[in-house]
């Protein structure tokens, strides 16, 4: 879906944002998006191209909420601006979409500080497309969904995952799965799946998204 609004810039681009994913000072191609389009988090992670004026585009990864932009606004990191106009400029008229990033290497599993076999919190990053859905092989062996927390953690608790190793289900917004197994607990400590998800040009592009 092809979206037309404004685009800006925030200073504190480089700062951790609502998707608390760590801050990456040697890349800082990213945004924040406007709350509808945030749409409660689902948007984290997500890549996105942005086409400005002239025939400029840029691609970046959205880390954060603006939640003062009006639907369809995104604001953008000042070196990604700097890509489509000079920032003295402040606004300008874009357009963005959703894309299928080649992002290096599998997906990740990021185990949150405090997290244990008790109260056990993953957060999924390194995916070509938003993440629509986090499920885990529970005892009874059959897949549990874990719900997503507004600081963009799945947390499993009352009882936790216990102490793994885990095997996940990760389902993005286009429907893909990927099932990986044998992934180990490390508190604050990210592990490396096994596999990625496809291309778009292998997945239906129809969203699983209400939007």
């Amino acid at each position: 879906m092809l979206h037309e609004e404004d685009a800006t810039f925030y200073t504190c681009a480089s700062e951790a944002g609502a998707c608390m994913f760590d801050t990456t000072p040697n890349d800082l191609m990213v945004a924040a998006m406007n709350t509808k389009d945030f749409d409660n988090l689902n948007l984290c992670g997500a890549y996105v191209k942005v086409n400005g004026p002239n025939g400029t585009s840029v691609n970046v990864r959205i880390v954060n909420l603006c939640p003062d932009c009006n639907e369809g606004h995104i604001d953008l990191s000042p070196s990604a601006f700097a890509q489509l106009a000079d920032t003295s400029i402040g606004r300008i008229r874009v357009t963005w979409q959703v894309i299928d990033y080649n992002v290096a290497g599998p997906i990740q599993y990021h185990f949150k500080e405090g997290s244990n076999q008790w109260w056990t919190a993953v957060q999924i990053r390194n995916h070509r497309y938003p993440i629509y859905s986090v499920e885990y092989l529970a005892g009874d062996n059959s897949f549990k969904k874990i719900n997503r927390t507004n600081y963009n953690y799945f947390v499993q608790s009352n009882p936790g995952m216990g102490p793994g190793p885990y095997t996940f289900r990760v389902t993005d917004i286009y429907g893909h799965v990927v099932i990986d197994s044998a992934i180990t607990h490390v508190e604050n400590g990210t592990i490396a799946a096994n596999r990625s998800f496809l291309p778009a040009n292998s997945i239906t592009t129809h969203s699983l998204l209400s939007h």
